[in-house]
């Protein structure tokens, strides 16, 4: 099972089961966001319908009047007849739940061949389906079915560019398609010869996901003890890290911080590998800053567990910036799942800063509540220069608050060490004595102790 959309596929409708646990804004606001990842993937979002049900977890995830009007709008290709009865609680909550700048809903009253435009031709669920939910519902409508995982799985899949983030989202779509892996249409009498013998195709199928994952496992847990490594080289320097929900704007900032050509894209997930450039312009010791990749609400738990090694850049940080886009109302909500997912990593005592980023979308009037809402938090714009010096500031004098200032006796005779010194270090004063010089430095522990038992040997050696 391979979550492509395929060229030929190009109208979505989209589908809201409202619960009492999941309804009203976070409802709307959710079916908006599914909405932008649908069309990131290449689909146009013709409509949307909702249901209004006790639980998702019926056999039949709808109705059979809500399945027939869907089956409607969809070219009725199913097995579904149509059908009066409808779910007494679907009445009660309107159709259109979407912004209508975003979305057009479908007028179910006319015959689908009189419709002004092509039916659907995905149908996508803004919840998770099971595997038995899925077939039934793809076989009732005779067209192609995706639920809220299946879709963020596919845009990680080609979003991805780095060999940990390809491998860590292949295990994880190696998760989601195993259960949902179907027999082939030769059915269970068909059975292999030779190896394997007295197998279906299914339970073929299925034995070589479990070793392609078990593969993919020992090659990550290889990739990931060289992340490691190279994380504990970077551990002695100050290092911040960008995190966020993801269209927050992260990309954009570390493209303005470090003067780098980090891709900075308006679509969801354009950002999945981590990458870690120096601040810019560059100070000393070197500040290195990384861009994490963004979080979503109901964030498929396996990619959870597979992102903790692209995560743990935030986990080793000194500074955590928090970058929420403010011009979005439901920034709030965003933010309390970055700190759901940080929680689960184990990122809990780092420094924050919480920064409300695209400040020009903003009137003045919303800046001056957002500020008294948030005292703590730095408005920005990263397509204000003032306000990226603001936080470039704001970060090197926080990395200086963790130095320590020391003197250092450097003899003259000691050739090349001042200029290592310069190179790795912030000299704040200089004294030149007869025999040596005295410098004051600004440094990590590490570094000064490094740099003193140096000295030490050098004079043992006179």
């Amino acid at each position: 099972m391979q979550l492509t959309a395929k060229a030929s596929l190009n109208n979505a409708l989209l589908i809201s089961i409202c619960t009492p646990q999941f309804k009203g804004d976070e409802a709307t606001e959710s079916l908006a966001e599914l909405a932008r990842l649908v069309t990131t993937l290449g689909f146009k979002v013709v409509g949307t319908q909702s249901q209004k049900l006790s639980s998702t977890n019926k056999v039949n995830v709808l109705g059979l009047g809500k399945l027939a009007e869907i089956a409607h709008l969809t070219g009725n290709k199913g097995e579904v007849e149509e059908s009066e009865e409808v779910d007494d609680l679907s009445n009660d909550l309107p159709k259109e739940v979407v912004d209508e700048t975003l979305l057009t809903a479908i007028p179910s009253d006319i015959p689908s061949e009189n419709l002004p435009f092509a039916c659907a031709d995905v149908v996508v669920f803004d919840c998770d389906l099971s595997p038995s939910q899925l077939r039934n519902v793809e076989n009732q409508l005779g067209v192609e079915v995706f639920d809220r995982t299946g879709i963020i799985i596919e845009i990680f899949s080609r979003h991805a560019r780095t060999k940990t983030a390809k491998l860590q989202v292949e295990i994880a779509r190696l998760n989601y398609v195993a259960p949902r892996l179907r027999e082939t249409s030769s059915g269970d009498r068909d059975r292999q010869m030779g190896k394997g013998a007295g197998e279906t195709n299914l339970e073929l199928n299925r034995r070589a996901v479990r070793d392609q994952l078990a593969d993919l496992k020992r090659e990550l847990v290889s990739v990931q003890h060289e992340m490691k490594g190279r994380r504990t080289q970077r551990s002695e320097l100050f290092c911040v890290a960008l995190v966020g929900y993801t269209n927050a704007g992260k990309s954009s900032m570390m493209r303005a911080i470090t003067g780098s050509d980090v891709e900075g894209e308006n679509k969801l997930f354009a950002t999945l590998d981590t990458t870690v450039r120096a601040l810019y312009p560059t100070v000393q010791p070197r500040i290195l800053v990384s861009d994490t990749v963004g979080f979503i609400k109901k964030l498929p738990h396996d990619l959870v567990a597979s992102f903790h090694s692209t995560l743990a850049e935030a986990h080793d940080a000194s500074l955590l910036l928090y970058v929420v886009d403010a011009s979005d109302p439901g920034f709030r909500s965003q933010l309390d799942v970055v700190h759901e997912v940080l929680e689960e990593v184990g990122v809990e005592d780092s420094k924050k800063l919480l920064v409300l980023n695209k400040s020009d979308q903003l009137s003045a009037e919303q800046k001056q509540a957002l500020m008294a809402e948030f005292p703590d938090a730095m408005m920005t714009s990263t397509r204000n220069p003032a306000d990226i010096s603001k936080l470039h500031q704001y970060i090197v004098n926080t990395a200086q608050e963790e130095m320590i200032e020391d003197e250092i006796i450097i003899p003259y005779t000691a050739k090349g060490i001042i200029g290592e010194i310069r190179s790795s270090m912030s000299v704040t004063k200089e004294e030149y004595e007869y025999s040596h010089i005295k410098l004051t430095v600004r440094s990590n522990a590490i570094d000064l102790e490094r740099l003193k038992k140096r000295m030490l040997s050098l004079e043992a050696d006179k």
